[in-house]
């Protein structure tokens, strides 16, 4: 993987985490504290297209699949590391949010990245001998 890619994939990362906590932050609310069939729904569907999008970015950059586990951890840290903070300081970047709905939250966050790291491990695994 190139350093301009390295870099390219970091900040992605973070432009993706910084639309995506704007975005939760205006509309989580209608997700997180609503129905139990809204909720799993956004569960399920969320770290799908989180998946999708980072695919879509490493098959752009053309990155090698033996590479993907390493470029995919690139685009998720920024959001990791930006994602823990928001977690401990939920009712400032996230005040529509309910303090107790941090969890559920949470739990979206770590199915996101639980997939797409995966699936990313398993392609790495696949194209190595």
């Amino acid at each position: 993987m190139k350093g301009q890619d390295v870099i390219l994939l970091l900040v992605l990362g973070l432009m993706i985490w910084v639309l995506g906590t704007i975005h939760y932050a205006r509309t989580g609310a209608v997700v997180l504290e609503s129905t139990p069939t809204k909720y799993w729904t956004w569960f399920i569907v969320s770290p799908i297209v989180s998946a999708i999008l980072c695919v879509l970015i490493l098959r752009w950059r053309h990155i090698a699949a033996s590479k993907w586990s390493s470029a995919m951890l690139l685009l998720a840290i920024p959001g990791m590391i930006g994602e823990a903070v928001v977690l401990l300081n939920l009712s400032t970047f996230m005040p529509r949010i309910h303090e107790y709905s941090g969890g559920k939250y949470g739990a979206f966050l770590f199915a996101t990245y639980a997939l797409v790291l995966g699936m990313a491990e398993i392609v790495t695994l696949r194209a190595t001998p």
